[in-house]
């Protein structure tokens, strides 16, 4: 059996002229009412609101987007290829935090990719026809073109992780550096002399700031850094074997492995083993994350925890402030706000 719609006066479904008639006032009244405007008394509001009971009425939310120049939608564009996406869990956590923070709006997501030339270009085109409110961007490169042309649409954005000390978009972060510097202090303290590192990409920001503390830490810890046991990853599980390969072949003699991501670690755990090493007898080995890779490794591997969700769901909150924002764009660009969440080391049996 269907549901019954009510009907307006032409036999279709109420109109808000027929709501604006029931209630006494103009058309406008009915609309700031429905929009949540304060201009307008409370008798007012509470006869609108009789009439839209009464009648049944249920706002054209597209039609509202149009007038308001909105499209009740954001995208997450992630500057990577699809492969990565789908590979790496801090992608899924992410939009499980995004999902999160959109549970309660009208918000539609859509996931875009833009990994290669084409794709961006192709984006781009969206984009500059304002068919999203804002964006979140993740995994942003240093040299990536995506957050200036968001910048000349006056788009609100939001990153995941500054380019740069120098971000002028809105960001969302972990705190890179104290993670790093927190596991290299961990693996020092239990003894380790000759701690390698694996780094993710250096034209991302927070792999530098990762590198950065693992430098800290050793200079804190009164050991020399060793140019030879920095090798550089991708944030691939490939990248973490050939790494670990090269610091192998560089320095034999390691006892400890820091690497930038989960990942990583799970690669150069393939290739530890390959060489007849012990974890965490012969090599000690932390990673980066607290993924579910980290929980399931044998054995269960030493991690950073970034809350990612979490990342998720503030970078959404900030978004959805900034699209809310209707002062003009130059005062809007003082107040973006750089948020930076703590880490946490999780010790586990690798180390």
């Amino acid at each position: 059996m269907g549901t019954r719609q009510p009907k307006g006066r032409s036999g279709g479904r109420p109109t808000l002229e027929e709501v604006a008639a029931r209630a006494g006032v103009g058309r406008g009244t009915v609309s700031r009412v429905i929009n949540g405007s304060p201009r307008v008394s409370e008798r007012t509001r509470a006869a609108v609101e009789e009439a839209v009971a009464e009648l049944g009425y249920v706002p054209n939310t597209a039609a509202r987007a149009l007038a308001a120049n909105r499209t009740d939608s954001i995208a997450v564009v992630v500057p990577e290829p699809e492969s990565r996406f789908f590979a790496e869990p801090y992608f899924s956590d992410i939009i499980h935090g995004v999902g999160a923070a959109l549970a309660d709006t009208d918000m539609q997501l859509l996931l875009a990719f833009a990994g290669g030339d084409r794709e961006r270009r192709r984006l781009a085109q969206y984009l500059a026809a304002h068919r999203v409110d804002g964006v979140l961007l993740v995994s942003v490169h240093a040299d990536d073109p995506l957050p200036d042309l968001l910048e000349q649409l006056d788009i609100p954005a939001v990153i995941s992780g500054r380019r740069s000390a120098d971000e002028t978009l809105a960001s969302v972060d972990s705190d890179n550096f104290a993670g790093a510097r927190a596991a290299v202090g961990h693996l020092v303290a239990r003894g380790r002399r000759t701690v390698a590192t694996i780094t993710g990409r250096l034209d991302v920001y927070g792999a530098q700031r990762r590198l950065d503390g693992y430098r800290d830490a050793l200079t804190e810890a009164g050991h020399q850094v060793d140019e030879a046991l920095i090798a550089r990853g991708d944030f691939t599980e490939e990248g973490g074997r050939r790494a670990m390969t090269e610091l192998l072949a560089r320095a034999p003699a390691l006892d400890a492995v820091f690497a930038g991501s989960d990942v990583m670690a799970a690669g150069a755990r393939q290739v530890l083993r390959t060489a007849g090493r012990r974890i965490p007898d012969d090599v000690a080995l932390v990673g980066f994350d607290d993924s579910a890779i980290a929980r399931h490794m044998d054995p269960p591997l030493t991690s950073v925890r970034q809350p990612i969700a979490e990342m998720g769901r503030t970078m959404t909150a900030v978004l959805l402030a900034e699209i809310a924002d209707d002062r003009p764009a130059g005062v809007r660009r003082l107040y973006r706000p750089q948020i930076v969440l703590p880490t946490e080391l999780v010790t586990r049996a690798s180390s």
